[in-house]
């Protein structure tokens, strides 16, 4: 008995079906929507395709079932190792042949089944093109039926193969249309642009590649992530956890907004006299509309022509209200010495250069003030374009 009534103890909404609970990270609504209409349109189509290509065969499968599965891995987690367009095509086609062999040197249709999945886990590891359906295809392989007595070895080409290099064109062109990238390419890891043998800068501090290599034994489990795109998210999580620690300082509070630019038609001479001029190392250029079209730097200059159009290099931009401790990455990159605020209308409003972020790092930094006071320096540093 109690003396009161009794609470019943309530559970966030997420710990109440944990079964439930949606283990993909970043998965959104709009994603899983995008998801649903891209596999609907590219099977949907791929079937039409293969049936106006081979035509009313009643023996021949316009579309293999494992295909579907393809679908969601191609639609659902586009950057997914396993959905690239190798493992799509080479693995199910390998394992629709690894299928067909074991049917035809195992008569028990249940071992025969087992048998083909786990040679087919082995042929599309030696070959790089591991793809989760590539299992059911080889099982499909052997338990047959009209088209396989048919088309013997061809079955893996037609209509395997041929359905495969379908979803995959199909998936590029909606991913594409969508304003995702496919195929996924994993960020290049820093290099040394001054071509020494230091470490590049992003990399001489916090966790190193040999950190991820240990971290992965000592959690002894495979993880479906590019092991790049994992240092890159690991990057990030470092920058968001400083951008949190620090407080909200926004790319307006820290940027000069005084910026030194140069037009289009200025000569290489001019570009150069405002570079040396100002002191500063990132010069950027703009058009006739007074629009961003890039910058410039002694490097490029050194290439120049009669007019600095032709050597204008790609700016690193950001916008008024970004995190300025977003920008570490940019900064520290060996490539990019300064980056440009602009408007939606890449109007420039101002520029931080790495000296402009590293003054307000080191204001953000326990001691800092007193630590420059006791060796003779300025509490403040000076920022430069």
């Amino acid at each position: 008995m109690t003396d009161g009534p009794v609470r019943r103890r309530r559970f966030p909404p997420e710990n109440r079906f944990p079964f439930f609970h949606p283990i993909l990270a970043g998965a959104t609504l709009h994603e899983r929507l995008l998801a649903c209409l891209g596999a609907l349109i590219a099977t949907t189509l791929t079937g039409f395709i293969c049936g106006a290509l081979l035509g009313p065969d009643p023996h021949l499968p316009l579309i293999v079932a494992p295909i579907g599965a393809s679908a969601v891995i191609l639609f659902v987690v586009p950057s997914s190792p396993l959905g690239q367009p190798w493992p799509v095509i080479g693995g199910n086609v390998i394992s629709a042949m690894v299928g067909l062999t074991v049917a035809q040197m195992v008569t028990e249709p249940v071992l025969a089944t087992g048998i083909a999945a786990a040679l087919a886990i082995a042929a599309m590891s030696l070959t790089r093109s591991l793809h989760p359906p590539g299992g059911a295809v080889a099982m499909t392989a052997v338990l047959g039926n009209a088209a396989l007595a048919k088309w013997g070895y061809l079955y893996p080409f037609i209509p395997v193969g041929l359905n495969s290099c379908l979803l995959v064109g199909l998936a590029f062109a909606f991913h594409r249309a969508t304003g995702r990238a496919y195929p996924h390419i994993a960020a290049p890891r820093p290099v040394n642009t001054h071509e020494t043998r230091d470490l590049p800068s992003p990399v001489r501090v916090g966790f190193r590649e040999e950190d991820i290599d240990a971290a992965l034994a000592a959690l002894d489990e495979t993880f479906d992530i590019d092991r790049s795109d994992l240092e890159r998210l690991l990057k990030q999580v470092e920058v968001e956890a400083t951008i949190r620690a620090h407080g909200p300082l926004s790319c307006g509070d820290i940027m000069s907004r005084d910026v030194v630019t140069v037009g289009v038609k200025a000569s290489p001479g001019e570009a150069r006299q405002l570079l040396l001029h100002h002191n500063i190392r990132t010069l950027p250029v703009t058009g006739e509309d007074d629009r961003l079209l890039g910058t410039v730097g002694l490097r490029e200059l050194a290439h120049a022509g009669e007019e600095i159009a032709g050597v204008i290099s790609a700016a690193a931009t950001a916008a008024v209200d970004d995190p300025a401790l977003g920008l570490l990455p940019l900064l520290t990159d060996g490539r990019a010495h300064a980056v440009v605020i602009v408007d939606g209308d890449r109007h420039i409003v101002g520029l931080i250069s790495q000296t402009d972020l590293l003054a307000a790092i080191a204001r953000t930094l326990p001691g800092t003030r007193e630590h420059a006071s006791l060796v003779g320096a300025p509490p403040v540093l000076v920022a430069a374009q």
